[in-house]
């Protein structure tokens, strides 16, 4: 009777068919919680794993509340049934010849909910550690409803995990001088990030309800996530809100990394947006649809130091020792990149392209990492080394000065076992190597997601076990604060001896990759700003390394 009430709110709401997958025959509903808004039900696997799926952390920012900080949810009557995945924010759609591509999510504006696992219901003699996830994609793609990331195999290990949607591309972050006006603080944009905060102020307010520790939440989140973490660790406005943070392959403080664009440049690019859409008000932009705004190209408007949220510049942030003091566990994979100097197809197009980059520090680029023989090994070294491998490096060591709470890093790099004569539109299994996002199955247990619709890898032994040993290690750290367990011990980052956890073939401390090229790294140049990339490079060559836009 359950399974066909669910079919039922899944019609009638038009979401697609993937989502109602996630009812199935047999489960059972949960007795009602209260949380914030009233009453709702989950359902409960045959694992006796709790799953609250689609619950409203705030308002839907639609109409008027378009390019509004968001607010809280109306209440509802009732006992609301939290069975099915909520839609995804406006973006771009995903097609099945990509990499990742986890099947069709239905889209609104009407999209800031959260989803919940909890572990089966057992007396407990304290409550449960939290992890919420904060999902990448250029801050212009993902959702909180994505296959690879979603939560039961965590909870399996006795943490509530939760995961967020958040605002996206202009409907995300677009700031504007009338909006400025309007919002009484003279700043606009990053509403996104205001979306985490609220959900994070959710999780604060109710994951006691299903037996989880306000005082124990920990954020992983990855790219544009792992951006997101590092952003909400300088705002003011999240301090208390987490307590540990997990970053994977990315920051906004490092040198190296994305770095956030000026509030006046915001304003142009939201000024910019208004004419490309020609209407002439903030008013008539909230009137158009949304598939009209995030479908323009060619304006960014994404995060800023908006004065509001990010006071003033991030790395200033760190640096004046006023960054929330959380513990973190961050790092990379092996083989990503922010930088250009693997785009190249041979020695010598590497070796130009070192040149035309840093023109003036070229000589000692190719010392450190040669144009020689192993040319692309060197290529994606240096590639990752000056973008992803210093700017984690510098996160590290900005939080680890006296006092505060420690540090931890890792590089994943085991390569993906891609089933033979498999092929995708957007990512080359022969040359892709340890790529950006090629973790996340394993930190989440989630590995079957890559075969959900056509088998696309042929996973080993060795592959399940390391993805178990990662998805402890998130257990570990937020439960104890270290993310060292059996076999996979991680050294607390120390500036005087710079080592991480590898997790690959090889699982084990190691010296940090690229450690005695920083001092060089660190005083580079570049005669033309280094591109992030929001698209992968073609596939063919060792370019091919960041996945699609995450």
């Amino acid at each position: 009777m359950r399974f066909f009430m669910a079919v039922a709110i899944i019609l009638a709401s038009g979401l697609s068919a993937p989502v109602i997958a996630q009812v199935r025959a047999g489960d059972i509903e949960t007795d009602p919680l209260s949380v914030t808004g009233g009453l709702i039900a989950g359902s409960v696997s045959a694992s006796g794993i709790r799953s609250y799926l689609g619950v409203p952390f705030a308002a839907p920012p639609v109409r008027d509340l378009r390019w509004r900080p968001p607010i809280p949810a109306p209440a509802w009557s009732g006992v609301r049934q939290a069975v099915a995945y909520p839609p995804m924010c406006p973006q771009g759609m995903r097609g099945p010849g990509q990499n990742h591509y986890f099947g069709a999510e239905p889209t609104s504006e009407d999209c800031l909910y959260v989803n919940i696992w909890s572990p089966p219901a057992a007396p407990q003699a304290s409550p449960r550690p939290v992890v919420v996830w904060i999902y990448g994609g250029a801050f212009s793609g993902g959702s909180a409803s994505m296959m690879w990331a979603r939560g039961e195999h965590l909870a399996e290990k006795g943490v509530i995990s939760i995961s967020l949607n958040y605002r996206l591309g202009a409907l995300g972050f677009m700031a504007h001088p009338e909006l400025s006006t309007e919002s009484g603080r003279g700043a606009s944009g990053n509403y996104g990030f205001m979306d985490q905060v609220a959900a994070l102020k959710w999780v604060q307010d109710n994951v006691a309800a299903f037996g989880g520790d306000p005082a124990n939440v920990t954020v992983i989140g990855q790219s544009a996530g792992s951006m997101s973490i590092s952003a909400l660790q300088a705002s003011p406005l999240a301090a208390g809100l987490f307590h540990r943070a997990i970053g994977l392959s990315g920051n906004v403080v490092g040198s190296g990394a994305t770095s956030l664009r000026s509030a006046q440049s915001a304003e142009a690019a939201g000024t910019a947006l208004q004419a490309e859409l020609g209407v002439s008000s903030v008013a008539e932009m909230r009137r158009l649809p949304a598939d009209r705004i995030v479908g323009v190209r060619g304006i960014r408007t994404g995060p800023s130091i908006d004065g509001y949220f990010m006071p003033r510049a991030p790395r200033e942030i760190y640096e004046a020792g006023e960054a929330n003091d959380v513990a973190l566990f961050i790092g990379f994979t092996r083989d990503e990149a922010f930088s250009p100097l693997s785009s190249g197809d041979d020695a010598a197009a590497y070796e130009a392209m070192v040149r035309r980059t840093y023109p003036e520090q070229a000589d000692e680029v190719l010392l450190a990492y040669p144009a020689d023989a192993n040319w692309a090994r060197n290529a994606r070294d240096a590639a990752r080394d000056i973008s992803l491998g210093l700017s984690t490096r510098d996160w590290a060591a900005m939080q680890a000065t006296p006092g505060r709470q420690p540090a931890f890093a890792y590089m994943f790099s085991r390569v993906h076992p891609y089933s033979e004569g498999v092929s995708f539109i957007d990512h080359d299994p022969s040359t892709v190597g340890a790529y950006h996002a090629g973790d996340i199955v394993y930190w989440f247990g989630n590995l079957d997601a890559f075969n959900a619709f056509r088998t696309t890898r042929d996973w080993s032994a060795a592959d399940r076990a390391l993805s178990d040993t990662m998805s402890s290690m998130i257990v570990a750290f937020a439960s104890t604060g270290d993310p060292s367990v059996p076999g996979a011990s991680a050294p607390r980052y120390d500036p005087a001896d710079e080592r991480l956890v590898e997790l690959g073939d090889h699982v084990g401390a190691i010296a940090w990759p690229g450690r005695d090229n920083f001092r060089m790294i660190s005083t580079l140049r570049a005669a033309a700003p280094v591109p992030v990339p929001t698209a992968p490079a073609p596939p063919g060559g060792p370019s091919a390394n960041l996945g699609p836009r995450f």
